[in-house]
Formats: structure tokens, C-alpha cells, sequence
């Protein structure tokens, strides 16, 4: 038996529950966003749908949830053929970086200060390296206003 992918089992239960509000764009309610969570719930439980750790029922519950709100962002079958672009691009820098996690772990095991706030420093210093950059384009009107207000030469070329 082959296992349905999450991103195919949450397009399933969601348009089986509920009807797009417009084209390719569903919004279920609070009662429908329940039963797609117990559909997907129970497609776990049985083995139908992939999943790769095991979770005890409270976390799967949970694990459901975020999944189903994940899927009704990103997939485009569902939020009306938008592309996802994420709201706060480079937030989780670090999180698995070696070297962050590591800082962490010893930051957490300090009480001191002085200590903590010199883990702290290295800590906000090796985010700041992998972190990405964010990148602006300014239009020909823009530039023209930031050069009249004698800011022109803070503009990158």
C-alpha cells in the first residue's frame, strides 16, 4: 500500500470538507478546519498518510493543526494560486547552525552575568553571519526623492 503524501492528504481533506470561496481559494471555518484535523488525524493513526516521527496523541492533534495551516498557506491548489513568501524571511537563522546550537546549549547552563551576556554576544554575532540579507530595489522616483533630500549618497549603486 502506498502512503499519501501530507501536502496530497491535506489537499484531500480540504476540498472534500469544504467549498472554495473563490476560485482555488479555501478558508474553512472553525468547524471545518476540525473536521479536516480529525481526517488527518485519523489518516495518521492508520498509517495511510506519511509521517516520519511517531507522536503521542496530544502532539499529533497539534502536529495536525500546524500542518493543515501550513498547507493552506503554501499550497497553491488551495490559497487561490498565490506564491508563498514567507513574512519574516531569515527568523530562524541559527536554528541549525552547529555552532549557534552549541552557544545555546552552553548559555543555558550559565547563571552568571557577565558569562551569559558574553555567550550572548557570540551568539548574536554568528546569527548575524548566516543570517540572510535583505534586499530592497528601489525605483527611479524613489531614488530621485532620497537624492533631493540629500541622501543620495547613502544610496547603494
Amino acid at each position: 500500500m502506498t502512503k499519501m503524501t501530507q501536502k496530497e492528504a491535506v489537499f484531500s481533506a480540504v476540498t472534500n470538507v469544504c467549498s472554495p470561496v473563490s476560485e482555488n481559494h479555501y478558508a474553512p471555518t472553525k468547524e471545518e478546519r476540525a473536521q479536516i484535523n480529525q481526517i488527518l488525524f485519523e489518516g495518521f493513526r492508520s498509517g495511510k498518510i506519511e509521517l516520519e516521527k511517531e507522536y503521542d496523541d496530544s502532539g499529533l492533534k497539534a502536529y495536525v493543526s500546524g500542518l493543515q495551516s501550513n498547507w493552506l498557506r503554501k499550497d497553491k491548489r488551495l490559497n487561490g494560486g498565490v506564491a508563498y513568501v514567507a513574512k519574516n524571511p531569515g527568523s530562524r537563522a541559527g536554528s541549525t547552525d552547529p555552532q549557534v546550537k552549541a552557544m545555546r546549549q552552553l548559555l543555558a547552563t550559565k547563571t552568571d552575568p557577565s558569562e551569559r551576556a558574553e555567550i550572548q554576544a557570540f551568539i548574536d554575532k554568528r546569527v548575524a553571519e548566516i543570517k540572510p540579507t535583505k534586499s530592497v530595489e528601489l525605483s527611479a522616483e524613489q531614488i530621485a526623492t532620497l537624492e533631493a533630500a540629500g541622501l543620495g549618497h547613502l544610496i547603494a549603486g
